[in-house]
């Protein structure tokens, strides 16, 4: 069922992932600031698997808070250790960020060494445990469930876990079904879970990548929206304008329905995520 209503343009919150050369990192400021419009409340920079990417999320983490925004890296528990946490954190906490993103990871191709920690829930008990109150804790919610999980409850309980363990909010992997989201929140709430739970949004920059990531991770799209993308074959402008339209509705529903706010994955761009949220009537 819907949510109570929210506020009329509720919070966003933008993802960024770590550039890999020098070029990179200097379009991604000049993304930052061309966002900064939008008043985001934050910029998550996400962590590779197995902390493949530990410096370059670093690195553009610094550049984020450098340029006066509120920075909130991923830290994956996938291959980490108990000393190296403490030590990510203490890095970050010397830079002045008290926020960040805390999930489970993925393990690199080819290997089977999880590390310290099995479960997210128990990455954040332990940053609860060692850092206090003072951070601010995300985590990843499921509204189609973790494509690892085969029962639905028992993915809700983890879920239920992690918030226990001392999240402060959650924020979805992408979808395109607002019901789902709208199901997973009410589900959540009958466990007790009060925190806000945020969907996260991904703007259709590239259809054909969307589908292998909607295909790994068991996002179900809507068959008019393949058919629909299909039929438009390299017309890269109705794809475009198309995408767009699906987007921006999908995030009307979802404020209309009393999302608390709404993350963005933006993969480094953007023109997608202004223009929604030029058509949400965030910005002129």
């Amino acid at each position: 069922m819907p949510q109570p209503q929210a506020a009329q343009h509720p919070p966003i919150s933008i993802e960024f992932f770590p550039p890999n050369t020098p070029v990179g990192s200097e379009k991604l400021k000049t993304v930052v600031q061309d966002l900064s419009v939008l008043q985001p409340e934050f910029f998550s920079v996400t962590y590779g698997a197995g902390g493949s990417t530990r410096e370059k999320t670093l690195a553009t983490v610094r550049d984020i808070a450098a340029a006066g925004f509120e920075a909130a890296p991923h830290l994956s528990c996938v291959g980490s250790t108990r000393e190296g946490i403490a030590e990510i954190l203490a890095t970050y906490r010397a830079q002045g960020i008290h926020r960040l993103v805390a999930l489970r990871g993925d393990l690199p191709s080819g290997t089977a060494v999880a590390g310290e920690f099995r479960y997210a829930s128990e990455l954040v008990q332990f940053v609860r445990e060692t850092q206090g109150p003072d951070w601010h804790i995300e985590v990843a919610a499921y509204p189609e469930y973790h494509p690892e999980q085969r029962y639905a409850r028992r993915d809700l309980q983890h879920f239920a876990d992690k918030v226990a363990c001392g999240a402060n909010s959650a924020i979805t992997q992408f979808f395109f079904n607002p019901d789902a989201y709208f199901h997973f929140v009410d589900e959540a709430r009958k466990l007790g879970v009060a925190v806000p739970i945020v969907p996260g949004i991904m703007p259709i920059h590239n259809f054909a990548r969307i589908v292998q990531f909607a295909q790994r991770d068991g996002i179900e799209i809507p068959r008019w929206v393949m058919l629909k993308m299909e039929g438009y074959l390299d017309d890269a402008a109705s794809v475009r304008a198309f995408g767009i339209d699906v987007v921006t509705r999908l995030c009307q529903r979802l404020i209309d329905g009393g999302a608390p706010a709404i993350h963005f994955y933006a993969l480094n761009q953007s023109a997608l995520t202004l223009e929604i949220c030029r058509r949400l009537g965030r910005v002129g």
